[in-house]
């Protein structure tokens, strides 16, 4: 189940940089770009920049991981903890909010407390210029009881299908759906359920009974458009 998630998952983000870069965007920001190898492995146009934010740990495993590989596109590390004030630093690494640009947060939204989720979107509108893209994946909260008793199995040593802890790690909460967030703030958004998105590609939806299965209820892969 999470292979044909991380398969279907890693397709609709490439396609929405794709459409990006096709408008004009030269300008990616990956927020907790973790092990993310888009900067490598994408056919960006001439003079596209990414934006890499995350941990410095992170960032300093990566550059020693792909010593030897060349980007396709200009890649600039930007080493900040994004509970600090990870817009500055973006700035002060070259980011130009006059163009457009093209942002994602892949994985990210679950670890995020609900006030962190909203700051994080306001952050990205705020330096986001009319043209600019956003590409979200988030989840609805589960059922709360049904959440607590997935931790307390993690707890008690409960095999997951994740292969560790992954109930104890994240949040249980959503500010508000990034589709109303960022439409009521002047971009065209459109949210497409991941169920919808794996039947789309041929790819089994798992049981509902399994982990994968209430996890995939839950996702929705959301693009916005500024302007």
């Amino acid at each position: 189940g999470f292979v044909n998630f991380q398969g279907v998952r890693t397709r609709y983000f490439d396609s929405y940089f794709s459409r990006a870069a096709t408008a004009g965007v030269r300008q990616v920001v990956l927020l907790a770009a973790g092990l993310d190898s888009r900067a490598y492995r994408l056919d960006w146009p001439d003079s596209t920049v990414v934006y890499e934010l995350d941990q410095p740990c992170v960032l300093d495993f990566k550059r020693a991981a792909l010593a030897g590989v060349r980007p396709i596109a200009a890649r600039r590390e930007v080493a900040v903890d994004l509970r600090d004030d990870w817009p500055r630093a973006l700035l002060d690494h070259g980011f130009d909010p006059t163009s457009p640009s093209a942002w994602i947060a892949e994985g990210l939204l679950i670890y995020l407390p609900a006030t962190a989720q909203v700051q994080l979107f306001a952050g990205i509108d705020a330096l986001s210029a009319p043209g600019s893209h956003v590409a979200v994946e988030e989840s609805v909260p589960m059922d709360a009881d049904a959440f607590a008793a997935k931790q307390e199995e993690e707890r008690a040593g409960a095999d997951s299908a994740h292969g560790g802890p992954f109930f104890e790690l994240i949040y249980n909460e959503q500010h508000e759906p990034a589709a109303q967030w960022f439409g009521a703030r002047g971009w065209r958004a459109d949210a497409t359920p991941l169920t919808q998105y794996l039947r789309a590609h041929g790819r089994p939806v798992p049981s509902p009974e399994s982990d994968a299965g209430t996890m995939t209820a839950t996702i929705s892969l959301v693009s916005a458009i500024k302007g």
